[in-house]
């Protein structure tokens, strides 16, 4: 094999690299360099712990956006669902009852998310703009504006737990994971997810009930927000009305990141993992670099179009 074949052949297997690889492994080689502490263990180790919450919620916003749907809710009723999960675990000493309301919180959100979008027509941006507000001001009346506090130990012991040596955070996510690619990939539910943003006239022309399945994955999305809320109060150890705020947008943004498309009913849910590692990464580095949290909003958006404009050039050649 000659140079030139050799360059040509290295350009092409270079060129099926997904874009959010590259942008990944780029942050990890970079923030290695410029911090001294970003590649120890324990950093590691934080960064994975830390991202599974951001995983719950992207998980789920995959499918939504799969459907040609958006959820710009999900960080307001996170924080929402961590609240009622506080106060009823508080007020009535009960912590599974306080889980099972913060669970219901969520779920409850996305019921009513899905069927506003499913029955009334009303685009997805608007609907869940609506509920973010919602939320949003539930929040504010219940706790009045302040953080609750004295949440039970056994909801503070889960984020600390681990089994085997691994973080109870990760095997939950994980868990999570292997359940939502099993039924995206392994149950007539993902074909018809796959169909609701690819063909939904043809979903509907086979008889089957397209509107019922879209309040479904919406349903299942505030359900993963309850999930994810429980990580949230247990890692705080309290409950604050502004605790999420913006979860939504990196949700999204690791979903745009991992290759999801917006207008294809195509999705991917190993790109989403790995957009969700490469915004932990970097909030994670722009931490430890003293970078101010408002340019870390900006440098969020920056991942997003680096990816894109690399599956971009990638998608040409």
């Amino acid at each position: 094999m000659t140079a030139s074949q050799s360059a040509t052949a290295g350009f092409s297997l270079i060129s099926r690299i997904p874009g959010v690889a590259i942008v990944l492994a780029a942050l990890i080689i970079g923030f290695g360099i410029l911090s001294a502490n970003f590649l120890s263990a324990g950093n590691i180790s934080n960064i994975l712990v830390q991202s599974t919450i951001l995983l719950l919620v992207a998980l789920p916003m995959t499918l939504i956006i799969m459907t040609e749907g958006l959820d710009l809710s999900a960080g307001a009723v996170l924080t929402f669902a961590s609240i009622i999960l506080a106060s009823v675990s508080i007020s009535t000493g009960s912590v599974w009852m306080g889980i099972l309301a913060g669970l219901g919180a969520g779920l409850a959100f996305g019921v009513l998310n899905g069927s506003l979008i499913a029955l009334l027509g009303i685009p997805p941006f608007i609907v869940t703009l609506g509920t973010l507000g919602v939320a949003q001001g539930l929040s504010l009346v219940v706790t009045d504006g302040q953080s609750i506090v004295g949440i039970p130990a056994v909801i503070e012991g889960l984020y600390s737990a681990s089994a085997l040596g691994i973080p109870l955070p990760i095997i939950i996510s994980a868990i999570a994971y292997l359940l939502i690619h099993t039924l995206l990939y392994h149950t007539p539910f993902g074909t018809y997810i796959f169909a609701l943003g690819g063909n939904r006239e043809a979903l509907r022309l086979a008889g089957l009930p397209d509107r019922a399945i879209l309040i479904a994955v919406y349903s299942l999305g505030g359900l993963m927000v309850g999930f994810a809320a429980l990580l949230m109060t247990a890692r705080m150890n309290a409950a604050h009305p502004t605790a999420a705020i913006g979860m939504e947008f990196d949700a999204i943004a690791a979903v745009a990141v991992g290759g999801t498309s917006f207008e294809r009913g195509d999705g991917w849910l190993l790109g989403t993992l790995l957009g969700v590692l490469a915004v932990g990464v970097l909030r994670n580095g722009l931490n430890l670099l003293a970078v101010p949290s408002s340019v870390q909003v900006a440098c969020i958006g920056g991942l997003v179009l680096a990816a894109l404009l690399i599956d971009g050039l990638r998608s040409r050649t």
